[in-house]
């Protein structure tokens, strides 16, 4: 018999609200008296269906398709999720600690030993001094790296300094170089006289050179 008729079973629930000896006997049956029996044909007409009833047939081609999400409001929900987890987590942590270190405090109430305490203070002071030494190198490095970093920026500045006055020398040299070839430069006040000092002095650059560069051989003026 199947779980939900047997639930269901008008017989019993009758015979419960008749009393003892309801439901058997002669008289006991569909149609005599007030005796009821459970039979194959008698079907709760209210009940859910089992597992293996098949699906109505107007839900027999339906697509069970999950609820649309937001995008937006799933990334807010799940950084909530997020931060709500970090915060529990971190309070479980923080009671964690504070429940280990009053167990930690009634142990040693209870053991009460002078030795572990002694021991404890010399830890202490060892850890102590150890910090204290290595806060001193910490100084003195941090120290020595400031002097190299200033030492550089002065190098630096130095460097750039001298790049600059050579570049300043240079450059006054350019000018003082151009300034005296400009004494030989032709202007319109002196050209009739350059005109005259080159008719005055003729020259014949017609000539051949040896390897070293002097002139060995050169044309006449006519």
């Amino acid at each position: 018999m199947l779980r939900a008729l047997r639930r269901c079973r008008p017989g019993a629930v009758a015979a419960a609200g008749l009393g003892p000896g309801a439901g058997s006997g002669p008289g006991s049956g569909p149609g005599f008296g007030f005796g009821l029996s459970w039979g194959p044909r008698l079907v709760p007409a209210r009940g859910r269906k089992t597992r293996h009833d098949p699906p109505a047939k107007a839900k027999a081609a339906r697509v069970k398709l999950p609820p649309p999400v937001d995008p937006a409001e799933l990334a807010v929900v799940t950084e909530r999720y997020r931060q709500h987890r970090a915060v529990l987590g971190a309070l479980r942590c923080m009671f964690r600690a504070e429940v280990l270190q009053r167990q930690r405090e009634e142990r040693l109430q209870q053991e009460d030993s002078a030795a572990l305490r002694e021991e404890h203070r010399l830890l202490m002071a060892w850890n102590e001094a150890e910090n204290a030494r290595q806060r001193a190198r910490r100084e003195e490095r941090m120290r020595r790296e400031a002097e190299e970093r200033q030492r550089q920026k002065l190098q630096a500045a130095e460097s750039k300094a001298r790049q600059l006055e050579a570049s300043l020398r240079d450059k006054e040299s350019a000018v003082l170089r151009l300034q005296e070839e400009a004494k030989s430069f032709l202007t319109p006040e002196n050209l009739e006289a350059r005109i005259e000092e080159c008719l005055d002095n003729p020259r014949s650059y017609n000539f051949a050179i040896d390897r070293e560069g002097r002139v060995a051989r050169r044309t006449p003026l006519p």
